[in-house]
């Protein structure tokens, strides 16, 4: 069984998701792979998970630096993704690396694009910081949530996005 509950943040309302005692998902509004989790998900705003998530999310947006050991988590994927997802934990707040970096660090120079795909799937955005994953040449590269939110999340990381390219509109 999943559950859901909102949070209103500085980058739009979050939905919560959770088996009842790990935190599964956060989903943004306009995030293209997982609004059917959401769809099948029932309400329940009162999990002891979904109150220490808020917490937590509340300190970030308050530019603090929360521990996300601080939560249980329970990732699904393959374990290419999961590999690339334990990366992402590591990630310092207020620092960046790239999609080549990462491919670096799993052993495989040649999956900077695989790297991209599992970083769009990351299903914790914001706890795990794929808004912290930029392109090759300082590009300013997409974010499932959409390109202003990843601005967003790293402005508030004091993270100077002048050095950074932004796509061609």
């Amino acid at each position: 069984m999943k559950y859901k509950t909102n949070y209103k943040s500085v980058v739009g309302t979050l939905t919560l998701i959770s088996d009842g005692q790990n935190l599964t998902h956060i989903i943004f509004e306009k995030e293209p792979y997982y609004q059917s989790v959401k769809k099948e998900a029932q309400i329940n705003n009162d999990l002891k998970i979904f109150k220490q998530t808020k917490n937590w999310l509340d300190r970030y947006f308050n530019k603090e630096n929360p521990s996300i050991s601080e939560l249980p988590l329970d990732l699904q994927g393959t374990k290419f993704q999961i590999k690339v997802w334990n990366i992402l934990k590591t990630i310092p707040y207020g620092q960046t690396i790239t999609y080549g970096d990462i491919s670096k660090k799993i052993n495989s120079k040649m999956a900077s694009r695989a790297v991209g795909r599992a970083n769009a799937h990351n299903p914790i955005p914001i706890i795990i910081p794929c808004h912290r994953v930029v392109g090759a040449n300082n590009n300013l590269t997409g974010y499932s949530g959409g390109l202003d939110i990843k601005i967003k999340l790293l402005q508030l990381e004091n993270i100077d996005i002048t050095k950074y390219k932004l796509p061609k509109t």
